[in-house]
């Protein structure tokens, strides 16, 4: 049996996150940018009310979400692997978290930022060549790029591109992305530096395997199997999207050179050695 569990796993990231307001209060002042003097204090948990269901990635998403003392909605998403629907899912959680503040009976002027914090344990930004993990989105004047509100801010960590030897790191920014990034079931001693931290410390005596129940083990063992099923069955619709689209460049490509052939008055029979095409394919051009 391994000494750790994979804190991004499910069951592990919500024992960690999710029953301990001091640790995603930690977590969410290492990672988000707060304005200055306006740290996260304290936490209350808030039920996942809307969240949209989404059958076919059922396995692939966990989420915390909780407000602070200030009143701001934040909400945490460890999403195993990366599509363009997640980057709407964000923004819709988001953008619902907001709107969903007016049920309480207040008015637009009263409403609180917020945070979404998605931890993608994938690449899924191509431009993301300046070495950062972390992607922000803001609302933003597009011609005065200094006026930003952060009504509704998406923060995007990217847990692959995470580097340790970054030196502008903060030091609790550094110690959760490395908790994240290096602690799993091939962890046989977590780094000092892991371990000498009060936050780190508490998380890493959570996602010990011995804490675990064999029920519970047999839950976290499912959940990794079923992730891995479907990102498999992801990549696997990707690959069938990738050549299919080949298959359709390739086959437009053909239409296009028959197309200039038939234009310069070449024979249709060359047309068709030529290209592949039947002769009634080419009569349509």
């Amino acid at each position: 049996m391994s000494k750790y569990l994979d804190p991004k796993a499910d069951l592990t990231f919500k024992k960690v996150f999710g029953q301990h307001k001091n640790l995603v209060q930690s977590l969410l002042n290492a990672l988000l940018p707060l304005p200055d003097g306006m740290e996260i204090k304290s936490v209350e948990y808030l039920t996942p009310e809307n969240i949209p269901d989404n059958p076919a990635k059922k396995y692939s998403i966990v989420d915390v979400r909780c407000t602070d003392n200030y009143g701001r909605h934040f909400i945490v998403e460890m999403q195993s692997f990366w599509t363009q629907e997640f980057f709407s899912r964000t923004v819709f959680n988001a953008a619902a978290a907001y709107s969903g503040q007016l049920g309480r009976g207040i008015s637009f002027a009263e409403l609180k930022d917020v945070y979404a914090l998605s931890l993608v344990n994938e690449e899924s930004f191509c431009f993301s060549d300046d070495g950062d993990c972390i992607q922000e989105y803001y609302l933003m004047n597009k011609r005065h790029t200094e006026d930003i509100r952060t009504n509704i801010s998406l923060i995007f960590v990217e847990l692959p591109k995470f580097n340790p030897t970054n030196k502008g790191d903060k030091a609790m920014k550094k110690l959760w992305l490395k908790f994240l990034t290096e602690i799993n079931e091939n962890t046989i001693d977590a780094a000092p530096e892991l371990l000498e931290n009060k936050e780190i410390s508490q998380a890493l005596e959570i996602v010990r395997s011995s804490a675990y129940t064999p029920g519970e083990l047999a839950a976290y063992q499912k959940y990794l199997l079923d992730t891995s099923i479907e990102k498999s069955a992801f990549e696997g619709e990707r690959r069938r999207g990738r050549e299919e689209g080949r298959a359709e460049g390739r086959e437009e490509e053909k239409l296009e050179i028959a197309r200039n052939l038939k234009k310069a008055g070449i024979d249709i029979k060359i047309i068709v050695q030529s290209t592949g095409l039947t002769t009634d394919e080419i009569a349509k051009l």
